[in-house]
């Protein structure tokens, strides 16, 4: 259909509020990560009235069907069904903080309008796991910046070492530029040590489902180095680095240092 000149075209597709901003004095302004389109820039106009039909999608964290369609610069969500509207999420400070860092992931990893269906499910997955409060949250953290890696390209390789191709078991180095391990027959250069738990524990992450996570118990010294080697690769992957948990890093350490 032509208006004006530009073809607009409409979708439907299932979504995830990743992220809002209120304009005007009762639109929005939303990205959602979609299963069809990926991560698009939307108006929802009139949303922020307590009557719209809109209200209730255009929530953070809500996972909805949306009819949207393109404009010259941003797509309009024209209808939506909510699926679940997550808003559990938003009652716990933990929850809260991890549930806007998996969207904050989801934001740095993607380029416009770059459909990825893989992440999507486990954007969704990782979502039902913390409202069924199934898992341990910072074991789910890991796991699904493992995932983020792995469905946008930056996957490790662990079972043969990067350098020479040898079979391997195991390793207590990582190179950053191959992000993979080394075998100790091999110069190690540009990576880092681990302990050889944690390299096991990577491994093992990276070959299971997401929604067999809550299985795994891993000790405070793991779940640590784990975040510390993850988070080197996440900033070096996509040239940014993720801000939502410190805000939950601060107050922790704040509330420990009052006791």
């Amino acid at each position: 259909m032509f208006t004006g000149g530009v073809f607009l075209s409409t979708f439907k597709t299932r979504a995830v509020v990743i992220k809002t901003q209120d304009i005007k004095e009762s639109d929005k302004l939303l990205w959602l990560f979609s299963e069809k389109l990926g991560k698009i820039s939307t108006i929802a106009r009139g949303a922020k009235k307590n009557r719209s039909n809109l209200f209730s999608a255009t929530l953070q964290f809500c996972y909805a069907d949306y009819v949207v369609y393109r404009g010259k610069s941003l797509y309009t969500i024209n209808e939506s069904s909510v699926i679940h509207s997550f808003q559990d999420l938003m009652s716990d400070l933990d929850l809260l903080t991890y549930a806007s860092y998996f969207c904050e992931l989801v934001d740095i990893s993607m380029q416009d309008e770059e459909s990825n269906r893989e992440l999507f499910r486990y954007l969704v997955t990782a979502f039902y796991l913390m409202k069924d409060n199934v898992v341990d949250i910072e074991t789910l953290a890991r796991a699904f910046e493992i995932k983020v890696l792995q469905s946008t390209g930056y996957g490790f390789n662990l079972d043969y070492c990067s350098s020479c191709r040898k079979k391997m078991n195991s390793s207590n180095y990582i190179s950053l530029q191959y992000i993979g391990g080394i075998c100790d027959q091999c110069e190690r250069v540009n990576g880092i040590y681990i302990n050889y738990a944690t390299y096991n524990t990577l491994k093992y992450l990276s070959k299971i489902s997401l929604e067999n996570v809550y299985r795994v118990n891993l000790s405070e010294e793991t779940k640590k180095e784990l975040y510390k080697v993850l988070s080197l690769f996440i900033e070096q992957s996509y040239f940014r680095k993720p801000r939502s948990l410190d805000t939950l890093s601060y107050l922790t350490k704040f509330s420990e240092d009052k006791r």
